[in-house]
């Protein structure tokens, strides 16, 4: 039976974003790394925030252009954004992180129409974006589960 259910689809609502108040999205970017998860304990968040007012049927190519609009060296065709989500631990000081996507400059990418309703995004919750160039894209960051 659960694997009947893993493979329903489930319609997304479309938000009429004209009636539909938006909700604050933090989100941190860092060029070649993920954000140390350390760095969100007990209120605290990285310094290189930018805060972006959208809805849940943001998809991560539309949250792509809105950090390319703010970040020069990200316009560059080919740049990877590796976008990770980080929410509060229930009844903890602490976060857990969960990899959500990826998006590439100028290129389609199968997870482009990835909206944050899809995701385990719930309000409050952070995006830590990793933002790769294309010359240094040797290899890709570690996931922010791994890191310390």
């Amino acid at each position: 039976m659960a694997a009947v259910e893993s493979l329903v689809k489930v319609e997304e609502k479309p938000v009429n974003r004209e009636k539909t108040c938006p909700l604050l999205l933090r989100v941190f970017c860092a060029m070649g790394h993920h954000n140390n998860l350390s760095e969100y304990y007990r209120g605290a968040v990285p310094g290189n925030e930018l805060q972006i007012y959208t809805w849940m049927d943001a998809t991560l190519r539309e949250l792509t252009g809105l950090i390319k609009e703010v970040n020069i060296e990200s316009r560059v065709r080919g740049t990877t954004f590796d976008f990770v989500l980080v929410s509060p631990e229930y009844n903890s000081p602490r976060f857990n992180a969960f990899e959500i996507g990826t998006t590439i400059a100028g290129n389609r990418s199968p997870d482009d129409s990835k909206t944050l309703g899809n995701t385990r995004f719930s309000i409050g919750d952070y995006l830590d974006v990793c933002i790769t160039p294309p010359d240094r894209f040797l290899r890709r960051p570690a996931p922010m589960r791994y890191r310390n």
